[in-house]
């Protein structure tokens, strides 16, 4: 039985949690405030490393946490906004004397994923100056501490930046950031709004694409979407590292790794030694391909684990081809700038294929120990390998941003940045420390999935991060920003706060758990910046107002679905009503396809596969009063007849959405082909294909990239969506 709701918590479990960022209640989706059970807030707390057991425990805890900040000389990370002078304390024995100072980031260190760690010019030393702020010293730990307080000055440039204190011989240096004050909107968006495709790579094959959508697909895709149809745009999903051996997790959205790319979506013939192999190689490359060469029109499933297979073969084949110089110091070149991340994820993958199903020995665990270090060096070749699929993958994502921009697109490569990583992958085994454990990441219960999501996904630990200097945050982004026009953050509200849920506890047993936001938004900020790229939130679900107006303030576009925009007493919100800065859509990929939710598909689909809470009955009613008083303001709008076909339904839908003011608009490609099946169905995991569906017309035919843009609908709706633009 789970455990009932408590309507009383003890006072002092409250506050340690308060004092930790954890909140003990919270609002839910019918605006109920619930409280939370106090063995979620004993569980989260042990996972952010707070003894929590016992009431004893409790109040040691909250004794020590009173004194965190003067146990340190320095904060770990300092993020500022340019332009802003902020006071920093600096504690130190009472009455000691203090110097500090700011070291800026090396000129050549501030575009290389390395970090400007990795700068060898000299660095420009600015010398801060002390406030006149008395603060009463404490006694800490059986030693008089005093604080200081310095000034960040507000002329210090955008960048990484270090900050040192030193006080009697003892030094401590701290990560300091500036960043934006606000992303600005590229001019070619400010002036003309944007329109794009919003697409599965996935799902999106060719005839020559090994069963899988992959990066000359996405290539193709572009050219063809801004050439034929004019479109700004195409927004993909994730692209993250898979496991590098079968089986391999179908979901985008739970990877290995969020830095590094699956090279499932490598295309074997587009790269250049592939052209200059042996005959006999050539016939080992078509040997590979012979057992996926029907794949592409397989109408089933797709099957990632065939394609990767028969890739995985082909792609070793290749990789032991001779380079020339130029292309060796290329590869050399990369390893060298993405430095220690990267060579911890091929050394991940290495040992993930070594093993395979085996346990890995003792001390395997630890990336930076004496077993790791044996294992790297014996190897090697394995390690390169997966160095140089990343290698690969990254030019092709150059060619395919090269491509959409010089197609005339104003945006390009939209990239998709899930929410967390698999439990088990190379994120949480490099990462050890800044990830949690105990817990994962999910959502309580809404309209949409009353029993809760629990994502399985570890969650940053807020102040590992930060002690970190939001490094392996900042690495993250800057690699997903290399070939993008823009970014779409998953749960953006993430960077707030997350739901997070204790290991064996139901979905809706968790709490929510505070970030620091204003350092995480800060840094995708700077890192969107320096990559001349655009930053959208998927501000969806349940939120704190607040948020989106904070957003809104730092440049960072919000999402707008058409289904979920409506006005206080539930009527669709006039178009003329919705956010400028946004990217507005009809739908979201956790949803069907407009025509199948107009047909009452996603209540359908969670009946038959058991996820609703509420009388089925009921749902459906609600889902056809929900249409009905849609195609009702459509027609106050004189966007449809009195008896619109389902085509006539969609376009009139997208052209609701393009009347609105938002920036960008989003088109599923989905709907532009007429597919009514899901993609995803949140709250499943093995009870729908989810993520394993091609894409498809409304009978269900598929559609292959060479076809797509003959399709009579699409050019229909995309011609709805350049009118009056």
């Amino acid at each position: 039985m789970s455990e009932p709701p408590q309507t009383d918590l003890p006072e002092p479990l409250v506050q340690l949690a308060d004092a930790h960022g954890v909140a003990s209640d919270f609002w839910d989706f019918d605006g109920t405030r619930r409280q939370v059970r106090a063995s979620t807030l004993v569980a989260v707390l042990e996972a952010l490393g707070v003894p929590a057991s016992s009431p004893e425990k409790v109040a040691v805890s909250l004794e020590h946490s009173r004194d965190d900040a003067w146990r340190q000389m320095l904060p770990p990370t300092v993020v500022v906004r340019e332009g802003d002078a902020v006071p920093v304390p600096v504690h130190v024995q009472d009455g000691a004397a203090v110097d500090v100072w700011v070291e800026l980031e090396a000129e050549q260190g501030r575009s290389g994923v390395a970090g400007h760690h990795a700068a060898r010019a000299p660095r420009e030393r600015r010398d801060l100056g002390q406030l006149d702020v008395f603060v009463e010293p404490r006694t800490v730990d059986g030693r008089r501490v005093g604080r200081a307080t310095f000034e960040i000055p507000a002329d210090l440039p955008l960048g990484w930046h270090d900050l040192h204190a030193e006080s009697d011989g003892a030094h401590a240096r701290a990560t300091l950031v500036v960043t934006p004050q606000r992303l600005e909107l590229p001019a070619a968006v400010a002036e003309r709004r944007a329109w794009g495709f919003m697409a599965q790579l996935y799902s999106v094959r060719s005839r020559a694409s090994w069963g899988v959508g992959d990066l000359a697909d996405l290539a193709d895709l572009a050219w063809l979407a801004a050439h034929e149809a004019g479109a700004d745009f195409v927004l993909v999903n994730p692209l993250h590292a898979a496991e590098p051996r079968t089986p391999m997790t179908p979901s985008p959205y739970l990877p290995t790794s969020r830095r590094f790319v699956n090279p499932l979506y490598i295309r074997v013939e587009d790269i250049r030694e592939t052209g200059y192999l042996s005959a006999a190689d050539r016939s080992l490359v078509e040997w590979a391909f012979d057992p996926v060469r029907d794949l592409d029109t397989d109408p089933g499933p797709i099957d990632r684990d065939a394609a990767w297979e028969a890739k995985k073969a082909a792609l070793e084949v290749v990789f032991t081809a001779p380079r020339s110089t130029a292309r060796q110091a290329s590869l050399d070149a990369f390893r060298a700038e993405q430095g220690k991340g990267l060579e911890d994820f091929a050394t991940w993958c290495a040992l993930a294929d070594h093993y395979g199903d085996r346990d890995w020995p003792p001390g395997a665990s630890d990336p930076n120990g004496p077993t790791v270090a044996a294992l790297r060096e014996q190897l090697a070749d394995r390690v390169e390998f997966y160095c140089w699929l990343q290698w690969v993958a990254d030019e092709q994502l150059r060619v395919a941003q090269r491509t959409a921009r010089e197609a005339g697109m104003s945006v390009g490569i939209m990239h998709d940045l899930a929410v967390g990583v698999h439990p088990e992958g190379a994120d949480v085994w490099s990462h050890r420390g800044v990830l949690a454990t105990g817990v994962s990441v999910g959502a309580p219960p809404d309209m949409y999935n009353q029993q809760g999501q629990n994502w399985s996904q570890p969650p940053w630990h807020p102040r590992a991060l930060a002690r970190a200097g939001y490094a392996p945050y900042r690495d993250m982004l800057r690699t997903v920003l290399r070939h993008a026009g823009a970014i779409r953050i998953d749960h953006v509200i993430g960077l707030f706060r997350l739901w997070w849920i204790p290991g064996g506890a139901r979905a809706d047993a968790g709490a929510y758990v505070r970030y620091d936001h204003e350092a995480l938004v800060g840094i995708l900020c700077l890192e969107a910046h320096r990559a001349g790229a655009m930053v959208i939130g998927e501000d969806l679900g349940v939120f704190e107002p607040w948020v989106r107006d904070y957003l809104a303030d730092r440049g960072v576009l919000g999402t707008s679905v058409l289904w979920f925009e409506k006005t206080d007493d539930g009527r669709p919100l006039p178009p003329e009503d919705y956010r400028r800065l946004a990217l507005a859509t009809v739908t979201t990929h956790d949803l069907p396809p407009t025509a199948g939710y107009l047909a009452g598909e996603h209540v359908e689909l969670r009946d038959r596969l058991g996820v609703l809470t509420e009388d089925v009955a009921d749902v459906r009613r609600a889902a056809r009063a929900e249409r009905d008083a849609m195609i009702a303001f459509l027609r106050e709008r004189s966007l449809v007849g009195e008896d619109p076909s389902e085509r006539e339904l969609v376009e009139a839908l997208h052209r609701l959405v393009r009347s609105t003011p938002a920036v960008l608009l989003g088109v599923s490609l989905a709907d532009a082909v007429g597919e009514r099946r899901s993609q995803n169905q949140p709250g499943t995991d093995q009870e729908y294909p989810n993520w394993r569906v091609p894409l498809g017309d409304s009978s269900g035919n598929l559609v292959l990239l060479e076809d797509l843009f003959d399709s009579a609908r699409l050019r229909s709706l995309a011609k709805a969506m350049n009118d009056s633009l």
